[in-house]
């Protein structure tokens, strides 16, 4: 990469190959200039460490022990967890054929290169294709917020979650995830009507603004839901989190009917000690989140305003 414009962290490589000397031979190419790499040696794990780390350009090999290089292509380029922006590079230890390189093509890859691989282009492509991910990711970036509030909107979260859940995993950190839902009053009533929901949304988003910690992805999930995504937070974190919101929450009051009214706050959580030995990724995290918060919401639960996704019975998780 050029050293006169450095990026501000190393460029993420996943090399998917189970040829050891393949493998390697791209390692001693990106290693020298500047990329971290992550190793997968079959399709099943390329998708599971993509889901993860997030990588800024995955290199499959077309002939993988499991499952086809440029199946698993596909299925990358299908799957919403990953972004669509990634490039995504096959190789080859021979020469394909006309039609095998089409089918790699149509599947998703951007590049097909085969072995013996030219180094210094494949350098260059790379650094083409970074500089082209990151642009149309920081355009994509303008559109990832919610107008209401000055939160991220779903599909920000979701990047967001990504991008976080990427550091977590290179760092081994802990990461929580929390999904909020602001009710009216001391008894929990619903937030109903057009203006009811306008009127909370706008405060709480004011109180989510000024709580939230800077390294914290907060924004607005649905209607009237909100999450943050924490990084290095483990599940006795997520009480101090939520108390410091929920103590924020209440001190506020909104207009509804002409009247005062408080709010209270219910949530949901799923937190764990080492993101790079979960078995979900960040975006899964997210949605478990919202799962324990609308758990909070059922009639045996109603006095339960905080609830964890393991504490969820699997009988109710139909």
């Amino acid at each position: 990469m050029r050293h006169s414009d450095p990026p501000s962290r190393p460029a993420l490589v996943l090399i998917a190959n189970d040829q050891e000397w393949s493998a390697r031979s791209l390692e001693s190419i990106l290693g020298p200039a500047g990329y971290a790499v992550l190793r997968a040696y079959t399709g099943r794990q390329a998708m599971e460490v993509a889901h993860s780390a997030q990588p800024d350009v995955i290199v499959l090999d077309v002939r993988l022990p499991d499952i086809d290089g440029a199946d698993v292509c596909r299925m990358l380029r299908e799957d919403p967890r990953v972004s669509a922006t990634t490039p995504i590079i096959m190789t080859s230890s021979g020469p394909l054929s006309r039609s095998q390189r089409a089918e790699v093509y149509r599947a998703g890859a951007w590049e097909v290169c085969a072995q013996p691989i030219d180094g210094e282009v494949l350098l260059v492509k790379l650094e083409t294709f970074i500089q082209c991910k990151r642009e149309v990711d920081r355009i994509r970036d303008e559109n990832l917020v919610d107008q209401q509030t000055g939160l991220y909107n779903m599909r920000g979260l979701a990047r967001r979650a990504r991008e976080i859940g990427a550091d977590a995993f290179r760092r081994h950190d802990s990461l929580a995830c929390v999904a909020f839902g602001p009710e009216l009053g001391r008894n929990g009533d619903r937030v109903e009507g057009p203006d009811a929901v306008e009127e909370v949304t706008k405060r709480v988003g004011e109180v989510f603004r000024a709580a939230g910690r800077v390294s914290d992805a907060i924004g607005r999930m649905g209607q009237n839901e909100f999450a943050i995504i924490a990084p290095r937070t483990e599940a006795s974190g997520v009480l101090r989190l939520v108390d410091r919101f929920r103590t924020a929450v209440e001190r506020t009051t909104v207009t509804v009917g002409g009247s005062e009214v408080p709010l209270r706050l219910r949530a949901g959580y799923y937190a764990v000690p080492d993101f790079s030995a979960a078995s979900v990724d960040a975006v899964e995290m997210l949605l478990r989140a919202t799962t324990a918060l609308h758990h909070t919401r059922s009639a045996q639960d109603r006095a339960t305003l905080l609830r964890s996704f393991d504490e969820i019975p699997s009988e109710q998780m139909s």
